[in-house]
């Protein structure tokens, strides 16, 4: 028995909360993973998972031998790193998460530098609205934006996000413009949902003091950027939009910005992390590159909040 692979097919089972799971994220066969706890368990003489039907769970045995494991792996990763070339050219597939207009927008159009950098990793780049957790779908870091509240993550902010009220011409043209957040109860808006809870988000703004948080009326709610862009652009309602994706349709007068004397409270954007893992030099490197990108692009670095978005703007 390889002692090290039994360690890490182990501590895979264990995040993965099964063996199909941690088979399927280790690229294993599922009896493979099976016979090598059953394998380890043996050597130590020590029952370190329940098994049933439904689940695996883990021993107070087993939490205990988890958390050495995780120190020995992470020990064993830092001097393979330290003495081969990964630490100056980081090698292996890295797997990413990342929301759909973020990804499309500003991650993408960004990869041939990253590429160019770094020859030798392959991305799998997911790019979806839903939360996903890493642990379980074997996910190496993702790009998050809004507020956290998953404590198990490590997190680094690397970027803002700013919204922009807008609406299709053939929509305010049929229903006109509104001059004030409370007119909008009048209007259709299209309205965006969480994956997670299925909660329509509220909408917000802000002038001179004064606050305002309210549900508005929508005959359509999605969970999905590119469809959410593409329901305001169909004429279905009034919609909030990530700053820097309004920019080209103001411009080619495909949308029209509206009460552009409020503002809307900008979304925090994260990279983050499973805790209790290595940081392995392939995910350094990428969460260093977000970074930067994130810094050089006026409608997310951290510091100053975009201007609003004008034809006049794109045009320079």
């Amino acid at each position: 028995m390889n002692k090290l692979q039994a360690m890490e097919v182990f501590v895979q089972v264990v995040d993965a909360g099964g063996f199909t799971r941690a088979a399927e994220n280790m690229q294993l066969p599922k009896a493979s993973v099976s016979t090598m706890i059953q394998a380890l368990e043996g050597a130590l003489a020590v029952k370190l998972l329940h098994r049933t039907t439904r689940q695996v769970s883990i021993t107070a045995d087993g939490a205990a031998y988890y958390e050495r494991c995780l120190r020995i792996l992470a020990d064993v990763r830092e001097a393979e790193e330290s003495l081969s070339r990964t630490r100056l050219s980081p090698a292996g597939r890295l797997r990413v998460e990342a929301p759909t207009g973020i990804a499309g927008e500003v991650i993408v159009p960004a990869l041939p530098d990253f590429f160019a950098r770094y020859p030798d990793i392959t991305l799998d780049l997911g790019c979806s609205d839903r939360p996903v957790d890493l642990i379980e779908e074997g996910v190496d870091c993702a790009v998050r934006g809004g507020h956290l509240s998953d404590s198990a993550l490590i997190a680094r902010r690397v970027g803002i996000v700013h919204f922009t009220t807008c609406a299709a011409p053939s929509y305010l043209n049929k229903h006109g413009r509104p001059q004030h957040p409370n007119e909008l109860l009048q209007h259709r808006c299209v309205n965006y949902f969480s994956s997670k809870t299925g909660k329509t988000h509220e909408w917000d703004f802000t002038r001179a003091g004064e606050r305002l948080q309210m549900p508005l009326p929508g005959q359509i709610a999605l969970n999905d950027a590119n469809t959410y862009m593409a329901a305001g652009l169909a004429g279905l309602g009034i919609m909030q939009m990530l700053n820097f994706t309004v920019l080209p349709y103001v411009a080619d007068g495909r949308l029209e910005t509206l009460l552009d004397d409020w503002t809307t409270d900008p979304f925090p954007v994260h990279v983050v992390y499973p805790q209790n893992r290595h940081l392995s030099a392939k995910v350094r490197v990428f969460v260093e590159w977000i970074a930067e990108v994130f810094s050089n692009h006026p409608g997310l670095r951290l510091k100053n909040a975009p201007p609003r978005p004008t034809p006049l703007q794109v045009a320079i």
